[in-house]
């Protein structure tokens, strides 16, 4: 192959591994739900163990519910954090939740504080990418 068909075939390659990369953090469902995923987008915000990603959902610009994925944070404490911060978020619009101030759970800081941050990380990158 000549160096120019190379070339062509990398840049190929590259683009279709980003266009797969911005899939992955969201996608829009049927009944026009964006779904932000953080594995990827909040991949260096660490809780007590670990990476604490979410899933949140939202439609019509309001967030519908937050949920926690596979991580490997202290069940005992995650699931605390968990309860105390994630609802939080449910029902507001996304551009009063980006500005709001939530506070963490005694007792699970760490996981709380990762989970606020993988948050406000999910809706700054569906601001920017709706």
């Amino acid at each position: 192959m000549n160096k120019i068909v190379k070339t062509a075939i990398i840049a190929m390659m590259v683009v279709q591994g980003a266009v797969a990369a911005h899939a992955q953090d969201m996608r829009k469902e049927a009944d026009g739900t964006y779904v932000v995923n953080t594995t990827a987008i909040g991949k260096n915000i660490k809780g007590f163990k670990g990476a604490t990603p979410v899933e949140i959902y939202i439609k019509n610009n309001k967030i519908v519910k937050v949920i926690a994925l596979k991580n490997i944070e202290t069940p005992k404490f995650f699931e605390r954090a968990k309860g105390g911060v994630l609802p939080v978020w449910a029902g507001m619009k996304v551009s009063k939740a980006v500005k709001a101030k939530v506070d963490g759970v005694t007792g699970a800081t760490l996981s709380s504080n990762a989970l606020i941050k993988n948050v406000q990380a999910g809706l700054a990158y569906y601001q920017g990418h709706q």
